[in-house]
Parts: C-alpha cells; structure tokens; sequence
C-alpha cells in the first residue's frame, strides 16, 4: 500500500509543479490570475472499522482554485488600454464564432470597419448611446463611424471612469457611442480558462450579470492603463521549492519500500 500512497504523492507533486510553473510563465501576461492546488487526504475503512486504528492512504488532487485579486495597474498612455479598478469583467464577442468571453485584459485596438476589439477579434461589448443620454439595457458590439452627422472625419475615441466610450471628429465635437459594459459572477473562481486572458461561464459560476461601471459591485475603468498578472513571483519559487521537495520525500519514500520489500524477499529465499 505504501507504494501507492506514495506514488500518489509524487502525481500530487507534479500537479503543484505544473500548475506553479504556469504562474511563473504567465507573470507578464496582462489579466492573467493565478491559481493554487488544493489537497484533500485519503482515508479508507468500513463501518466496522476501529477509528483508532483507521490510517491514511495518500492525498488527492481536490480543486486548483484560481484567484482574482486584483493585479498592479500598469500606465500605458494608450486611449483605448483599460483596467478595470475593482471588481468585474470586460464582456466581448467573437466576430467570426459569435462566442461571448469575459476578461480582465483591456488591451483594445480598433480595426478597419470602427469595431473595438483585442488582439483575438474578440469585440468589447457596450450598452449603446439612445442619443438622449440614456443607455440601451442590451449590450452590443462597441464601433465607432468614420464620420460623424455632419459629416467630419473620425479624430479619435477614449473611455472615460465611468465607461463612457467617446469618438472625436475633425470637426471638433465629440459623440458618446456607448458606456463599457461589465459583468459579474456569482462564483468568479467557476469560470473556464480558456486561454488569451479569457474566461467562459460553467454551470459552477453561474450566468454573467451585466452593468454600468462605477455601480454597485462593478468597479470603475481607468484609462490609458492595463492590469498586470497578479503573480507574485516570489511567493511562487517558494512553492516551487517546497512542491520539489515534496516531490523527493515520496520518491525517497517508494525507494524505502523497494529496499524494506527486498529485504523480506532475500529473508524468504
């Protein structure tokens, strides 16, 4: 049995590296967020068992939980980079899939046909201008014209505090296209990782409730800066350190059994 416990152990270990070393790759990746393995042990035995004599047999991979503090907001200068101060997440569409992600990367460009989007084609998601001041309740596709009602060519486009994403003309005057929409989760730490900075919903996290930055549990954007990871590189050596050192003491532990196994063999031959 000890070989198994330990072998469990070594899998354990190798979980916990490769987890840490993803950390450690992605500690310059905008919007990423770290994640952390969770142990459980083993315990077997019946209804009849004595609870005094019932011992361990190994430890199990429980979850590898992520985590969404917020990561240090770099200045960039860039209009149309954003960080979200607080909690919340940019809600963009695929052009070509019409799949919908949730990211903290605000890394935006604008291409040729006026869409604001990231460097997947993945389109940031807004509640339109009514041109009467008020906000549409669905969200759709931030883009921009190439010119305004009368007519002037487009100058420029920032985002403001609280969303607002504002489109510049020649002409001098300045048009709100839409406020940024943001979504929060129930249970952030359900979302898929599906590469890119990018988050999917499961039935774990729940659906995505959409609003205004600035209000209730959304955060307010700053422009012209980006979040960076949240990987404190220090913090995950250490772990580095004592997941190898794991990893040593069970295979130290299956060569003990080996040699405790050979031993009884050669006393019986």
């Amino acid at each position: 049995m000890s070989f198994y416990t330990s072998l469990n152990g070594l899998k354990n270990a190798q979980t916990s590296l490769n987890v840490i070393s993803h950390n450690i790759a992605n500690g310059e990746t905008n919007g990423f967020k770290k994640s952390r393995v969770e142990f459980a042990d083993i315990v077997a035995g019946s209804a009849y068992s004595n609870p005094k004599l019932i011992q361990g047999v190994g430890a199990t991979v429980e979850a590898i939980q992520q985590n969404f503090a917020l990561g240090p907001i770099e200045q960039t200068g860039s209009a149309l980079d954003v960080a979200i101060n607080g909690d919340g997440f940019f809600s963009t569409v695929n052009g070509g899939t019409g799949q919908t992600y949730y990211t903290r990367n605000g890394s935006f460009s604008l291409d040729g046909a006026g869409y604001i989007h990231d460097s997947s084609d993945n389109r940031l998601q807004i509640f339109a201008s009514n041109g009467a001041g008020g906000f549409a309740t669905t969200p759709s596709s931030a883009q921009i014209s190439a010119t305004n009602a009368a007519g002037a060519e487009f100058a420029g486009v920032s985002v403001g505090g609280n969303g607002d994403v504002v489109a510049s003309y020649a002409d001098g005057t300045n048009t709100v296209v839409g406020r940024v929409a943001l979504a929060s989760f129930v249970a952030p730490s359900g979302l898929k990782q599906v590469g890119s900075s990018n988050w999917v919903t499961t039935g774990l996290s729940g659906t995505a409730t959409l609003g205004q930055p600035g209000n209730g549990q959304y955060g307010e954007l700053l422009s012209g800066a980006l979040e960076r990871s949240n990987v404190d590189i220090a913090e995950e050596l250490v772990g580095l350190i004592t997941a190898q050192r794991d990893f040593q003491a069970n295979a130290k532990a299956i060569d003990t059994a080996t040699q405790i196994s050979q031993t009884i063999i050669n006393l019986r031959t």
